[in-house]
């Protein structure tokens, strides 16, 4: 059941957002009325394409009632009526409560599992994976810090993605990821298992989290690694304590300056990312979602090389186009997975 009283509320506030910016906010303000006019917008479109369909199915039971209307009206209610249901889903979908960290940047980290040097390795695929799928919605994509195995592999990587709703896109990604294939080490051509881990972070605002300088020891260091551009030889490389977490940031970048403001902004999103895990788990005591629950250390996918085929074991999806899915096409897996999230939350609201 759509809540009408609610939906009038919606647009009564839509309208007031309209109102206020034509009359042209004070600078402080037009930066939270224009976010919750945007966000607001997509719902109230919704909002009128629902009330127009009821309109026309209202306007074709009237016609019903006029001879000379009968015939047209007849051809026009079954479709009408038969749009109904879907138009309402659509309708709840855009109803349900977002995410406020959806629109935000993320960072995401990857690490191997098990599986040694085919782990690592997986893991730089993995990487290159979510870079292409970021080129090719226009994100932007930043390795902030990176160590590399001696054949190529990732033992650690931090990556920084900015764009349009890019935690949204790519927060399912969290978890234990399973490779199975030949390695190319493996002269009698058995299949090996290995695995890596990666996860999703929405990066943290200032007003998110604040940090005590107490609660924090700096420490500057000599790079060290297997070379690249992420490594250098001056002591400009910086790491940084939390020491009531326990958590432990470093960036090695070229400058120091720079990499403060990097482990800063690292090791604040991983505060509030540990802040969000606490109340959702607070939340979910009850029940644990199956997708979206950002448990690290659940195994979510697998890919068989051998076989050209990737499972997504939280929905059960199988999909045989490998080559285009480590190419970086993972749309097809999100779409399903925000799907399966939504029908969810619909269904934990009507009951």
């Amino acid at each position: 059941m759509v809540p009408f009283e609610r939906l009038e509320q919606i647009a009564q506030r839509f309208e007031y957002l309209e109102a206020q910016m034509a009359d042209g906010a004070a600078g402080a303000d037009i930066a939270a009325l224009a976010k919750e006019y945007s966000e607001l917008k997509p719902v109230v479109e919704q909002i009128s394409a629902y009330k127009q369909l009821l309109s026309d199915l209202e306007e074709a039971e009237l016609m019903m009632e006029d001879p000379d209307m009968r015939e047209l009206a007849e051809e026009e209610l079954p479709e009408l009526k038969a749009r109904l249901p879907e138009a309402e889903k659509e309708l709840q979908i855009a109803l349900l409560p977002k995410d406020a960290a959806d629109a935000r940047p993320a960072m995401v980290e990857i690490r191997p599992g098990t599986g040694g040097d085919e782990a690592a390795l997986f893991a730089g695929d993995l990487l290159r994976m979510y870079q292409r799928y970021s080129e090719a919605r226009g994100w932007t994509f930043e390795i902030i810090e990176e160590s590399a195995t001696e054949l190529g592999g990732i033992k650690e990587v931090v990556a920084h993605i900015k764009g349009e709703n890019v935690f949204a896109r790519l927060k399912y990604e969290s978890g234990v990821h399973r490779v199975q294939r030949v390695p190319t080490t493996e002269s009698g051509g058995r299949i090996h298992t290995s695995a890596a881990t990666v996860a999703v972070l929405p990066e943290a605002d200032d007003v998110d989290i604040n940090i005590d300088p107490g609660d924090i020891r700096i420490d500057t260091m000599r790079s060290s690694g297997a070379g690249g551009q992420h490594v250098n030889t001056t002591d400009s490389a910086v790491r940084i304590t939390h020491m009531p977490s326990g958590i432990v940031v470093t960036s090695s970048e070229k400058s120091q300056h720079r990499n403060r403001e990097i482990a800063m902004q690292v090791l604040k999103t991983r505060l509030y990312d540990m802040e969000r895990q606490r109340i959702d788990s607070e939340r979910s005591a009850d029940r644990k979602s199956q997708v979206g629950s950002g448990d690290r250390s659940e195994r979510i996918r697998t890919y068989n090389f051998p076989q050209g085929r990737m499972t997504d074991h939280r929905i059960n999806l199988t999909l045989y186009k490998l080559d285009q899915i480590m190419g970086g096409d993972i749309d097809e897996i999100v779409d399903a997975l925000t799907a399966d999230d939504q029908a969810a939350m619909l269904a934990e609201m009507q009951s």
